[in-house]
């Protein structure tokens, strides 16, 4: 019986010719990644176990990007932890600000990701780098740190569903919107503890932007990764950033799913995510009247080049309505220098946007854009969750980049067609 390319990483990795789903692994990992939330507590785990050397610190990637740049001491402390560890142990990928990024955009711009990869990260959306063909998925600090301290990790083997995109996407419809028709479809523990297989015509078409878009959000729907097969598309991306060997995976014919779903994304349009779930979807067109006080632009689901062109294409000439904060964080220092270049930066600051340097901040309702009591925003982010950028009794929208762009414009919820 054939494996899926999720199976077929886990066994690899665990010394195994075959797995089946619902085994227990013990799988070498390629890649352990922890932020300014996360990797304090595995760090202090580490310390309590006597680790005075990480024996994996060559596959250890930190990047304090929650918090950061610092909003208080408790934050400054939480940075300065990684910072402390880094340099005690001799981890050569550290990023700090100015020099870094949100994490899930950043390592696969360094390359410190690739096809075939096992990954840990103490974040739930490390399932992004399954883009890239890798197995991603996020753990907690204590497996964190059993990883830095071992370079293995403990794996059930997951079930598979098999996604199949068929069609050609219309005009402003991307790979935010296919995987947010999808956790609509299932909802958030649709694919509990599965790992979501995203195929067919459509998907090998998409840019590794809005890959990693998809990719992103598996965790939304309960999935245990998010993964896409390697490609042509895929190897132009890491030509340049992977200097290590990897092992591009593709399913057998006869791999077992425990479901097969398919989609028509000739029939989609723009996709938002109503509160308080990211399942509470609805076609832009049915939004109805929802007006808005902030708009962000930005995050690890939608913090890419192609995404601030998005946006840019439509503020370009126009103004942020009155009154609302419209929020944009490119992905990493990277990202933030192309948009410079291209004069996205210039059309948003001349429409009335604030830019931010790359951060997590708003997304979890960190710093720089927290709601108040009974304030909506629409976010390109990944959850909506009640209190998710502030307070409470405040309501968060999900939504591609270009719809946020031109809702920013109009203040409401507005298809980007109302505003060209």
């Amino acid at each position: 019986m054939g494996m899926t390319i999720s199976q077929k990483i886990l066994a690899h990795h665990a010394g195994r010719e075959h797995v089946e789903a619902g085994e227990l692994l013990n799988c070498k990992v390629d890649v352990i990644l922890g932020n300014d939330v996360t990797a304090p507590a595995a760090i202090a785990e580490c310390n309590r176990l006597g680790r005075e050397h990480g024996y994996a610190r060559d596959s250890i990637v930190l990047v304090p990007d929650h918090f950061t740049p610092n909003k208080d001491i408790k934050s400054a402390e939480q940075a300065k932890i990684l910072r402390d560890f880094a340099r005690q142990q001799g981890i050569q990928n550290y990023f700090e600000i100015g020099q870094m990024g949100i994490e899930h955009c950043l390592l696969p711009e360094q390359g410190l990701v690739a096809p075939g990869d096992l990954i840990i990260g103490a974040d739930s959306h490390t399932c992004t780098y399954g883009a890239l063909g890798a197995f991603a998925t996020g753990v907690g600090s204590t497996d964190m740190a059993a990883a830095m301290a071992t370079g293995e990790a403990w794996f059930k083997v997951p079930e598979s569903i098999k996604f199949i995109y068929y069609g050609q996407a219309p005009r402003w419809v991307g790979g935010k919107d296919f995987i947010l028709h999808a956790i609509g479809d299932i909802g958030v523990d649709g694919a509990r503890y599965m790992s979501m297989e995203f195929t067919g015509e459509a998907i090998r078409s998409l840019s590794m932007d809005n890959r990693f878009s998809m990719a992103n959000m598996a965790i939304e729907a309960g999935g245990k990764n998010g993964i896409i097969a390697a490609d042509d598309i895929t190897l132009a991306y890491i030509e340049d950033r992977v200097k290590r060997p990897y092992h591009i995976y593709q399913s057998d014919d006869d791999a077992v799913y425990a479901r097969t779903i398919e989609y028509d994304v000739s029939k989609l349009e723009p996709v938002v995510a109503f509160p308080h779930l990211p399942e509470n979807t609805r076609p832009v067109s049915q939004v109805g009247e929802v007006w808005l006080d902030q708009v962000v632009i930005g995050s690890c689901t939608n913090g890419r080049i192609e995404d601030l062109q998005a946006a840019a294409e439509i503020l370009k000439g126009q103004r942020v309505y009155s009154g609302l904060r419209l929020i944009i964080l490119p992905g990493t220092q990277t990202i933030y220098l192309e948009a410079l270049r291209r004069g996205y930066m210039e059309t948003f600051i001349e429409a009335g946007a604030a830019v931010s340097t790359p951060t997590c901040g708003p997304c979890l309702g960190g710093h720089m854009g927290i709601l108040a009591k009974g304030e909506k925003a629409l976010a390109t982010t990944n959850r909506n969750f009640v209190g998710r950028m502030g307070h409470p009794e405040s309501e968060v929208y999900l939504s591609n980049p270009a719809v946020a762009a031109a809702s920013a414009i109009k203040g409401r919820i507005t298809p980007p067609w109302e505003v060209l």
